[in-house]
């Protein structure tokens, strides 16, 4: 199949991926006009049923059915990007050819209409392992093991076909749960995305493969041709700047396992949240406990005894008639809110550099900046594993329809957690309770002192408020107003048990500084029994006003507006760029933790 009608198709261009709420009206509408275009153009190519289905720091993804009913993914680059990036998506193609397996998508068709690089192949039926484990939290121990068997087969077959057409193995390099596809009726996985997709330069015994194809092209020896795949999930020697080898597919797919086993979203918390307190079968348990261990050599041993043994341990049948607590009884409090279910939560979270601690240069080669700083240099950089998998664990409740907000503060002789959680969803709620739980089991293995707060709100009701230059005032039109909700049913007060707005001090994570006026209407704010948060988010041309605000005093409403006037009003006051945030939890409900 070849894409006709090319030249309607000359005019693709996408813009950089941000929550299309959290943008500039200006950037969100001219987002909004290219996605149509793309979704217009494709149908001009006769399909339909398209939608976009998936968006990423290199392009965006579309599917879309054929005439003849065939199911079909378009990836196109981001027409931004350095050259020697967008040329990726070609070489993507190439590799996707060379596969060859019924667990892979077929390559169907590549091309580059002016500038606009498009690839094409066929689209795997089912869901991604990603949504399906929000859905459901923790994979049922036998769904592990049956994903677990059928990845280690096509795995096997990218060696196996290596050797028969003599050529170097290829290594798909991000393996995680979001790329692999599970079909619930046929109960088939299928792995995804191959754009870091390379030929590997080492075998899976550790010598030299002499390469083949894309992959020995102006390559070095001693100079790694492995892209970094997500480090949520990726092995030490692949973070590192290793030269390419199949092991990395068996870390990508250990830290998948562990997270689909353990409802987590990354590799990170396997010291405290152990595999081998999962109910998975002890074999099983501890091979995957090996493969993401410390020790090199012990990690080699696992993946071998994982690759001969894995079609016998998927014969075992795990013992399911256990009550899992851990999906059913939350540890902190969660309530549910079904008031608005159309929510895209952001999770904002201060207070993180007391979680990092001294670190080691890493030598990471081939790294683009764009992945370098959004997966490691300022995200991660410098935390330990433990406090790692905490703060992705905070992050992961975004991934829910969920308002509210975490205050955790650690002392020496425990961890004391104020909790707000209000749940859109109550379909959800079981997985939810699980991601909950376990961000308080992270929370408790840290063994620091030190404050870590975190807000989460809807940011489809983030205010956008422009300026003509980095030098010059927010004002706001009139007509805007921060909104808030109001709960006109009694709640108790307790005044000595309410979360403070300024309670835990100025925030050294956040760089702007507020006006005395507005700090004065937020300290009138604090005195009013409510819930909820305000961020200032400054940038060049723009101030964000992030929030989520609940009155539960009714009789206080025309005090609570005024104050929320009263910021407004005086915008203009704010210099320079930045964060400010502040929060309020309803009730200081202290839970404590040993």
């Amino acid at each position: 199949m070849a894409l006709v009608e090319s030249e309607n198709l000359q005019h693709f261009y996408i813009n950089e991926e941000q929550s299309v709420y959290l943008l500039s009206h200006e950037d969100a509408q001219k987002l909004k006009d290219w996605l149509a275009l793309c979704e217009a153009q494709l149908a001009r190519l006769g399909y339909r049923e398209i939608s976009l289905i998936g968006k990423g720091a290199y392009g965006f993804v579309f599917a879309g059915r054929a005439p003849d009913d065939r199911e079909f993914v378009f990836k196109f680059s981001r027409i931004t990007l350095p050259q020697q990036v967008q040329e990726r998506l070609e070489e993507e193609g190439y590799l996707l050819s060379q596969v060859g397996h019924a667990g892979a998508p077929t390559f169907i068709d590549y091309q580059r209409v002016r500038g606009q690089s498009i690839l094409v192949m066929s689209r795997a039926r089912g869901i991604n392992l990603e949504q399906l484990a929000l859905q459901r939290g923790r994979l049922a121990p036998r769904l592990v093991l049956s994903i677990a068997a059928q990845m280690v087969d096509i795995l096997t077959a990218l060696r196996v076909s290596a050797e028969s057409q003599h050529r170097a193995p290829l290594v798909h390099g991000d393996i995680k749960p979001s790329n692999v596809v599970f079909d619930p009726e046929a109960g088939t996985v299928s792995l995804i995305d191959w754009g870091a997709a390379v030929f590997a330069q080492l075998d899976h015994l550790g010598e030299h493969t002499g390469m083949g194809g894309l992959g020995a092209l102006g390559a070095e020896l001693q100079q790694t041709n492995a892209k970094l795949g997500d480090i949520y999930f990726i092995g030490e020697e692949q973070l590192q700047g290793a030269l390419s080898s199949p092991r990395f597919d068996e870390q990508g797919l250990a830290g998948t396992l562990y997270a689909l086993a353990s409802g987590q979203s990354s590799r990170f918390g396997k010291a405290v949240i152990t595999p081998t307190s999962l109910n998975l079968p002890v074999e099983f348990a501890r091979t995957l406990e090996n493969l993401l261990c410390a020790d090199p050599s012990l990690r080699r041993q696992a993946g071998d005894y994982l690759f001969k043994n894995m079609r016998y341990m998927k014969r075992i049948v795990p013992d399911e008639g256990l009550v899992d607590t851990h999906q059913t009884m939350p540890l902190i409090p969660i309530w549910l809110d079904t008031a608005d279910q159309t929510l895209e939560t952001v999770v904002y979270s201060s207070r993180k550099g007391f979680l990092r601690q001294e670190m080691a240069a890493k030598s990471i080669a081939a790294v683009d900046a764009t992945e370098l700083d959004k997966y490691y240099k300022n995200y991660l950089s410098g935390m330990g594993d433990t406090e790692k998998a905490f703060v992705t664990a905070v992050s992961h409740l975004g991934h829910y329809p969920v308002v509210g907000g975490l205050a955790i503060r650690w002392q020496d002789k425990g961890v004391y957690i104020d909790s707000s959680l209000n749940l859109a969803d109550e379909s959800l709620r079981p997985a939810f309770i699980g991601a909950v739980n376990n961000m308080v089991y992270l929370a408790r293995a840290i063994r620091k002192t030190g404050v870590f707060k975190s807000c989460i709100f809807d940011a489809r009701k983030t205010l956008h408020i422009p300026r003509e230059s980095p030098g010059g005032s927010f004002r706001a039109s009139p007509e805007v107003d921060i909104p808030f909700a109001v709960s006109y049913a009694l709640e108790r007060e307790d005044e000595s048990r309410l979360h403070s707005y300024f309670e835990d001090g100025d925030d050294p994570d956040e760089m702007l500084e507020l006006p005395e006026l507005i700090m004065d209407y937020l300290s009138d704010m604090n005195k009013i029994h409510h819930s909820g948060c305000i961020i200032f988010e400054s940038v060049d041309l723009e101030l964000k006003i992030h929030n989520y605000l609940k009155l539960l005093d009714s009789s206080k409403e025309a005090e609570f507006s005024e104050c929320l006037r009263g910021i407004m009003a005086n915008l203009h006051l704010i210099e320079g760029v930045g964060v400010s945030g502040f929060m309020k939890l309803p009730y200081k409900d202290t839970k404590y933790f040993v």
